[in-house]
């Protein structure tokens, strides 16, 4: 005598011993079912990457060797950035202080600086705010987006975009 089983859809019959078409059927609804809840989880996943919040390492464009990691924060709608950890070279000084920076910025420390301010989102570019270059204490216009490779498209510039320069920073490990 068959057995009724209801499994997300359409009744169907099977055996205790087992229909084996509506074994398969039953598989199938299951692995239908697993591959829907993946499907809808894969573009969440995806937008995790696709920000720019998160942390990030900096890296020198002549040594190509780590600088800092900067911890990107968004409030609001508004991205800002602060250096969270220096790497420094044996005989570098340690606590370095921003001595060529203009106002309130003048000779504090790198360390805990916000160095990234008032990125708005628009579309897949965050643009509109600034950036700081605490080894010369200049401020540039920035904007900023995720490449397809994962890593942070920074470019400061002054007027135009074209007329500046892009660096690229890693994601780094929270």
């Amino acid at each position: 005598m068959p057995w009724p089983v209801q499994y997300g859809g359409p009744r169907f019959f099977c055996r205790v011993a087992g229909n084996s078409a509506s074994l398969r059927y039953a598989r199938g609804m299951k692995l239908a079912t697993i591959f829907a809840a993946v499907s809808l989880l894969i573009p969440i996943a995806a937008a995790a990457e696709t920000s720019p919040v998160g942390t990030w390492k900096t890296i020198d464009d002549d040594t190509h060797r780590p600088k800092a990691i900067v911890e990107i924060s968004e409030q609001n709608g508004v991205l800002s950035g602060k250096i969270v950890k220096l790497f420094r070279n044996p005989g570098e000084d340690p606590a370095p202080r921003c001595k060529e920076c203009q106002g309130e910025r003048h000779d504090q420390p790198v360390l805990g600086m916000t160095i990234l301010w008032d990125l708005h989102h628009d579309g897949d570019v965050w643009d509109g705010g600034e950036i700081l270059d605490p080894e010369n204490g200049k401020t540039y216009r920035c904007k900023v987006r995720v490449g397809d490779d994962g890593n942070l498209e920074v470019r400061g510039f002054i007027g135009l975009s074209l007329l500046g320069r892009t660096q690229v920073w890693e994601r780094a490990a929270p």
